[in-house]
């Protein structure tokens, strides 16, 4: 079973700290819109016959920001040319201020049961910060809004780590989540990218960043608090009351089939014909002018960087790095080659693992890129 990805690269305004691509300027999202489904449709004639998909998620940029109408479109297509007779979870990506009663009616018409619904704080102080396009009182509107509509499985995304953000109010972001009983949470640490607004600010010194101590904190404080209300960290970022675990992301850290479509997006496929990977431009305009056949980056991937990525996913994840499977169909023998960083992990509290299995600790998490850069060179 594989998983779509789609990345609808329109937004609104420019977040301070996004990297991912998108552009502000598009009006019409009409040409857009037929160039993808021509990119679905080319890719459909040499993959839709090969595996059944398991999963669609329509990313961005902000893809609420497409007519229910041009929804419905990309996913009727998908179906013409993918089995997606099986298919068991169609997320969609919805910025709080996109969302109307008729518009999520409409798109669950279309075929979307799942919402990743962009919060990141339910406070004016930290939307503004962010330059985020909604507000506070449409942040806490969004969800009862979303459940009206039919929707019983849904995410919202909250951030923690901003500049001068005070203890007490990622405490009260986490409070207002849990009142609202969303069945699942992603809470990510703010980072610094560097081609963003806030990375030039923090290069040019104006801007402070938080210290590891308090990023350490918050999260630590996140795990205990979401735990204790009965949620499942299943990933370093994810948790997840029962039965509501992301499909399409656990399709990622198994290291799963996937298609991208779109400006940015990205494809893994692994096949008798060996493993590879692609991506299409970060440009509409080239994506435009060529019907959706966009592709700049193409790879053949030997078995030592799929056996990292391999490590590095499997270690997000609260289940952990099947060995046995490293070792059998990557050709890497974690344990024998790195014997003493593991001792030594495991002794530091860190790791915990056997001849079959090793996954990270709490502690461990907070220390998760480290790690497995160790356990990758």
């Amino acid at each position: 079973m594989a998983g779509i990805y789609l990345h609808i690269p329109f937004c609104k305004q420019r977040c301070v700290y996004c990297d991912f691509y998108f552009v502000t300027t598009v009006r019409d999202p009409a040409p857009f819109v037929d160039a993808l489904c021509r990119e679905i449709a080319d890719y459909g004639e040499r993959f839709g016959g090969r595996e059944p998909i398991d999963t669609i998620y329509v990313g961005g940029g902000t893809p609420s920001l497409l007519a229910p109408d041009d929804v419905a479109r990309i996913l009727s297509a998908l179906g013409d040319h993918f089995d997606t007779r099986g298919v068991r979870e169609t997320t969609f990506e919805l910025n709080p201020d996109d969302g109307t009663p008729a518009y999520l009616d409409a798109i669950r018409s279309a075929g979307v049961d799942r919402l990743s619904i962009g919060i990141q704080s339910f406070f004016e102080e930290d939307l503004r910060w962010m330059n985020r396009a909604h507000s506070s009182t449409q942040a806490r509107a969004i969800v009862p809004m979303a459940r009206q509509a039919g929707f019983t499985n849904y995410s919202i995304d909250l951030i923690f780590g901003l500049p001068a953000q005070p203890p007490d109010r990622w405490h009260a972001n986490l409070n207002i989540a849990l009142e609202l009983e969303a069945p699942h949470l992603s809470t990510y640490g703010l980072t610094v990218e560097p081609r963003t607004p806030l990375g030039n600010r923090v290069k040019r010194g104006v801007e402070p960043v938080a210290t590891e101590e308090v990023m350490a904190e918050r999260y630590r404080e996140t795990m205990h608090r979401l735990r204790t209300a009965g949620y499942d960290q299943y990933e370093i970022s994810s948790f997840a009351l029962p039965g509501r675990h992301s499909r399409h992301n656990q399709l990622y850290w198994r290291h799963a089939n996937y298609l991208g479509f779109g400006p940015a997006a990205h494809a893994f496929w692994w096949d008798e014909s060996g493993p590879r990977r692609w991506a299409n431009a970060r440009s509409l305009r080239r994506y435009l002018e060529t019907g959706g056949q966009a592709v700049d980056m193409e790879e053949a991937l030997d078995p030592d960087t799929l056996a990292n990525e391999y490590i590095m996913l499997r270690l997000r994840t609260r289940e952990g790095l099947d060995l046995v499977r490293l070792r059998e169909r990557y050709g890497r023998d974690l344990a024998g080659s790195h014997t003493a960083d593991l001792a030594r992990f495991a002794a530091e509290g860190w790791v915990e693992f056997s001849e079959s299995h090793l996954h990270l600790t709490d502690a461990g998490f907070l220390l998760c890129d480290a790690l497995t850069v160790a356990l990758i060179t």
